[in-house]
């Protein structure tokens, strides 16, 4: 059935329709970051950007163009004239030159007939060819076109020397077996490579994706985390993991930094994956229900499709309601504590009690009720806020101070942010990374009650370089100062767990 070859090669178009994420903007120094991510991560083609949308976003793409990455450096360009110089003059290592094929997109936007698309796309692949360019070419809205008129329009490319051509599922209508359908038609008559472009309107990129390469399509355009227009691309790590483990395809991802990667693109974006996601969601090699992890302890794959570590993951276990005396007892020894049967069974008890009051508990909830019911005395807390100051205005930028005591020595630091709350927090980190690079995750604030004064709840996820995630929450009507609270909470819980005791210690051995 698969007629494709045994390496695939990974478009990635994180920067560009990745970007196009409704909320998110990111900055040339942002892009240039992550494309170097992105090399690091071993992408075949790096979609830098949309040059002719901006100044900034075609110096963005010339700054990467000329970053000396190894990986192919892309810019996007329509089927005109300007479009095209415009990428060209980034010094790009290819250009993605697309027009629309639909008749829905050449009747409503392009306001073209089919004579005229042909025409424009075959000159505008001459044009970046004459230059001594690559060229991919894109048929927006494929998956809509007339298949006839759509092969027709390739063939033209084709015949003026494109070196790739794209199928777009604009609109993600596609389902996998009418798209193996279509790639078969296209391969039939078509020379050059083939790429799959698809969107997630229908939960299906990625599957479509797949279901394209076993016709024969041998490049698949993903964006990290499934970012994109609506509901967004074919996500980097589902493609990648399920070409590796349920096609047994190759590919030239180093798929240990897809979660590094991952992270990256939250962390610039402001976009966190959803919990359950695939692969890189927070739950994704996450256990609580007491017959799993049961399962998990004497053998990760009854109930795992793929060792966390490969993606650069680890295993967790969750305290709840639904745990059992395994999973708690792992989780106990895993924390340093040795508790026989009768200890485990009422620690058990208790957070079972606790799960069935609706509370998520973290792991330094159970060391809690662990040093409860042990007997054991609680840690001092290694971070202490001693005191902060905050300065915001229309023409001020935000400052933030803290004086925070560090396993006894008081540290003071200020840094500058977006806003008070940011500037804080920033001040924070600059003091706990002398312990531990810990990086804020996830931040919510709700109201618990009405009016100016309301009283605000901060709740927080925090996470280290090494995948140690923790949970903190803080009450105050200040929300400067229940988000500093609920930071340095967070942090705590991470440091106590890592047990690291002193910053000369740390600094002295990097």
């Amino acid at each position: 059935m698969s007629k494709n070859t045994n390496l695939i090669k990974i478009f990635d178009t994180t920067l560009r329709d990745g970007e196009q994420t409704p909320g998110v903007s990111l900055t040339p120094e942002d892009k240039l970051r992550i494309a170097i991510q992105l090399d690091k991560l071993g992408v075949d083609t790096i979609e830098a950007g949309f040059p002719i949308t901006s100044r900034g976003e075609a110096n963005a793409v010339k700054e990467i163009s000329e970053a000396g990455l190894k990986t192919e450096i892309c810019g996007l360009a329509r089927a005109e004239p300007k479009d095209v110089e415009t990428a060209l003059n980034c010094n790009v290592d290819l250009v993605h030159v697309f027009i629309a094929t639909s008749d829905i997109h050449m009747e409503h936007k392009l306001k073209m007939n089919r004579e005229e698309v042909v025409k424009r796309a075959s000159d505008m692949v001459k044009l970046v060819k004459d230059r001594g360019v690559p060229v991919e070419f894109s048929a927006e809205d494929a998956c809509r076109s007339d298949p006839d008129f759509l092969i027709e329009v390739f063939k033209a490319v084709s015949n003026v020397g494109v070196d790739r051509i794209d199928i777009a599922d604009t609109v993600g209508i596609m389902n996998p077996t009418t798209m193996f359908n279509l790639v078969t038609k296209v391969k039939q008559v078509i020379k050059e490579p083939i790429s799959m472009h698809c969107h997630n309107d229908f939960g299906l990129a990625t599957a479509n994706s797949l279901a394209g390469m076993l016709a024969g399509a041998e490049r698949i355009h993903v964006a990290i985390n499934g970012l994109g227009e609506r509901a967004g691309n074919a996500a980097l790590e589902e493609v990648v993991m399920s070409l590796q483990n349920l096609y047994q395809k190759k590919t030239n991802i180093n798929t240990k930094l897809i979660y590094e990667t991952s992270n990256l693109v939250s962390r610039l974006t402001g976009i966190n994956p959803q919990p359950n996601k695939a692969i890189i969601g927070d739950n994704a090699f996450g256990h609580e229900s007491g017959i799993h992890v049961h399962g998990i302890i004497n053998m990760p794959i009854t109930y795992e499709p793929l060792e966390p570590e490969t993606v650069g993951r680890k295993r967790w276990i969750q305290a709840g309601k639904h745990a059992g005396t395994h999973g708690v007892k792992a989780q106990l020894e895993e924390l340093g504590y040795d508790a026989n049967e009768k200890q485990v069974k009422e620690i058990l008890a208790r957070v079972k009690d606790l799960g069935d009051k609706g509370k998520r508990l973290t792991d330094m909830d159970l060391d809690s009720i662990a040093r409860s019911i042990l007997g054991q005395e609680t840690d001092e807390k290694i971070l202490e806020l001693i005191d902060i100051s905050v300065m915001t205005g229309i023409k001020t930028t935000p400052t933030a101070s803290v004086k925070i005591s560090m396993n006894g020595e008081t540290h003071v630091a200020a840094e500058t942010g977006v806003g008070p709350v940011d500037s804080a927090i920033k001040a924070i980190q600059k003091i706990s990374d002398k312990l531990a690079h810990i990086r804020l995750k996830d931040f919510r604030i709700d109201a618990i009650s009405g009016g100016t004064d309301a009283l605000g709840e901060v709740v927080i996820k925090v996470e280290d370089d090494e995948g140690n995630v923790a949970t903190s929450r803080s009450s105050d009507g200040d929300i400067v100062i229940a988000s500093t609270e609920a930071m340095i909470d967070g942090i705590n819980k991470i440091l106590t767990k890592k047990k690291i005791s002193s910053p000369k210690e740390q600094l002295a051995n990097p």
